[in-house]
This record gives structure tokens, C-alpha cells and sequence, in this order.
């Protein structure tokens, strides 16, 4: 009677196991419709934003503005790692680290520093627990992306790279592809190179008639352009991370059913196993009355 107890534990525990998936799967599905509404909303502003970078600076010289000026050399890469503040999402945050830590490995076999920024508790968690050093990082941040988030992670890089800490800036975040593939991107961010920054995501060059002149326009477009790189990896991350974490669920939850399903079974065969021991027993003890 101890096993069958022992196997109706086990049974009750795994059923609020799977309340609790059921629950976080819901919650990530709502959570998912948001930011994806969110990032379908804001493509087309990003889209035409760069379209619009990438003609204004046509022709001009990239010495007006020390964020299109190529370096030299590189001796000292930033990175901004983008991961999620909490797990059960599968594999989506070690993708990402993995994915940092491969460019990571390239920059030191090139001979170059890296500075990491971690944006998120996971990433930084892990590379802490490594002892890699984290020039910066934000954690807490990830459950509301918004633009005011934008602005103080592409200020990382900024900072980095405008105080000559860094001559390159890199960002690695999570492109939504489908509801069944966030593909690890990594993507340079400083120097801003308008055509590279700009290509595929709109169709030809428009003309537009600039006043008071594209110089001036660019002083001011150039970091609010930054922004806007940021804000759409933000978004990018933060739906992939609510699909994962949703199939994830997802997927707990039907294992728990069939988890259920087996100690139901096993269950059951222990039962009757008893009532057939007892059965047994009750026959014994009458024959042997019989006898007597």
C-alpha cells in the first residue's frame, strides 16, 4: 500500500506541474501578442527611417559626424549582449551566449579587447559565474521594452564609443523569424555605415529636398537613428523570447500529461497486483481452514 500511495503522490504532484505550465504558456501567449504587435508596428517606421539615412547621407562627407567616421584601426570592440531576465524559454538565452561567445573568441583571436555589456540577468549571470569580466550591465529591464530602454542601451554603446573606449560597437539580440525560429544575430553598430545599415530594408532611393542641409540633418538624425536600431532588436528579442518560452511551456505541459498517463497505468497494474496478492491470500486461508 506504501508504493500505491508513493505512485498517487507522484501523480498529484505532476497534475499541478501541469496547471502551472498550462498557466505560463497562457501568460506567454498574451505576453507575445503585445511585443509582436509592438515590433509589426514599429518595422515600417524603421524601415523608412533608414531608407531616408541612407539617401541624406548620400555625397556627404563622413568627417561631419564622428559617428560615421571609420577608425584606423581596431584595437577594442563593445559588445552589447541582449538576453532575457528569466529562463524556462528552452534554448533561446544560451543561443545567444553562445552566439557571444564564439564572436568573442574571434575578436581576442584577432587581437582585439573586447568590452561585454550584458542587457538582461541571464547573460550576465552567466559570464559572471565565468569570471568574464561586464563593463556594464542592465538586468530587471527586459519584462517592458520600450523606447526609453532604446535610448539607455544604445547609450552604452555610444558612450563607449564617442569616449574612445571602443572603436567598434556590436550588438547581438535575437531576429524573430517565425513562431519556430529566432535566429542569434549579431549585427555592428557603430561606425554607422548608411548603405550597409540601410540595405534590404527598402526598396530604391528616394530624392528629397533638404533644408537647411543634409550635413545639419544627419548631425541630428545619426544618434536617434542608433535608437531606432536598438528599439527593433529590443522588440526582435522580446517576441522570440515569449515564442520560446511558449513552445517551451507548451511542451511541458504535454509531458506532463503523458507522465500522467504512464503513473496512472503503473498505478493501476500496482493495484491490481494487491487485490490479487490479497485475493490470493483470503483463498489460502480457506483451503487451509478446509484442511483443518
Amino acid at each position: 500500500m506504501a508504493a500505491l500511495r508513493d505512485i498517487k503522490n507522484k501523480i498529484s504532484a505532476v497534475k499541478k506541474t501541469r496547471q502551472i505550465t498550462r498557466a505560463m504558456n497562457m501568460v506567454a501567449a498574451a505576453k507575445l501578442r503585445g511585443v509582436q504587435e509592438k515590433a509589426e508596428r514599429f518595422k515600417p517606421y524603421a524601415g523608412k527611417f533608414a531608407d531616408v539615412l541612407r539617401s541624406v547621407s548620400a555625397g556627404v562627407d563622413p568627417e561631419i559626424h564622428p559617428l560615421l567616421a571609420q577608425p584606423e584601426s581596431v584595437e577594442t570592440v563593445a559588445l552589447i549582449l541582449l538576453t532575457a531576465d528569466r529562463g524556462l524559454c528552452g534554448s533561446f538565452n544560451m543561443n545567444l551566449i553562445t552566439k557571444a561567445e564564439r564572436f568573442i573568441k574571434e575578436q581576442t583571436q584577432a587581437g582585439r579587447q573586447v568590452l561585454l555589456y550584458t542587457v538582461g540577468r541571464k547573460g550576465r549571470d552567466y559570464f559572471r559565474r565565468r569570471k568574464v569580466e561586464i563593463a556594464q550591465d542592465l538586468s530587471g529591464v527586459m519584462n517592458v521594452v520600450d523606447f526609453d530602454l532604446a535610448v539607455q542601451v544604445a547609450r552604452l554603446g555610444l558612450n563607449a564609443f564617442l569616449g574612445g573606449q571602443a572603436q567598434e560597437v556590436h550588438l547581438i539580440y535575437s531576429r524573430f523569424a517565425s513562431m519556430a525560429s529566432f535566429v542569434p544575430t549579431a549585427e555592428k553598430m557603430l561606425p554607422i555605415s548608411p548603405e550597409a545599415a540601410a540595405e534590404g530594408e527598402a526598396g530604391g532611393a528616394s530624392e528629397y529636398l533638404i533644408e537647411p542641409s543634409a550635413e545639419e540633418i544627419l548631425v541630428d538624425l545619426l544618434p536617434r537613428y542608433i535608437n531606432v536600431r536598438v528599439y527593433n532588436a529590443l522588440l526582435q528579442t522580446a517576441t522570440s523570447e515569449q515564442a520560446a518560452r511558449m513552445a517551451a511551456m507548451d511542451n511541458a505541459t504535454k509531458n506532463c500529461k503523458e507522465m500522467i498517463n504512464n503513473l496512472t497505468l503503473l498505478y493501476n497494474k500496482a493495484r491490481q497486483s494487491a487485490i490479487t496478492a490479497e485475493l490470493m491470500d483470503i483463498v489460502g486461508g480457506a483451503e487451509a481452514l478446509k484442511q483443518g
